[in-house]
């Protein structure tokens, strides 16, 4: 059974940067696909950014330029680089693993990430 935990959020300024860290325990990470997903209050959980098995990445517009998702398979660590960011991306930020194709069934307790103006 994989377990996810998030590290690294916190309070940050406009134009700052965060990196956040999330820990997969278990064996197999390597097979599964990660993502970055995010929800502020009274809005509807948003897709952040995916990595595949093979390190192919996608994100979504908001974020585009700004934010870089990677993997360390090694370390069984996904990671999330957050740069220029901006009181819009405050939300609590979650990581999401799982098998190509099967859907995202693990999932981190999330991590607040608030930027102020």
């Amino acid at each position: 059974q994989v377990q996810l935990e998030e590290f690294g959020g916190g309070l940050v300024q406009a134009g700052g940067s965060l990196r956040l860290s999330c820990f997969a325990s278990g064996r197999s990470f390597s097979a599964y696909t990660m993502a970055w997903f995010r929800q502020a209050p009274g809005s509807e959980r948003e897709l952040v950014a995916t990595i595949w098995k093979g390190g192919s990445t996608a994100y979504g517009d908001s974020v585009k330029g700004r934010f870089t998702i990677s993997r360390d398979n090694a370390k069984n660590m996904v990671y999330l680089q957050m740069n220029n960011l901006k009181p819009e991306d405050t939300a609590v930020y979650s990581c999401a693993g799982g098998l190509t194709g099967s859907g995202y069934n693990h999932w981190g307790q999330g991590t607040q990430v608030t930027v102020s103006s």
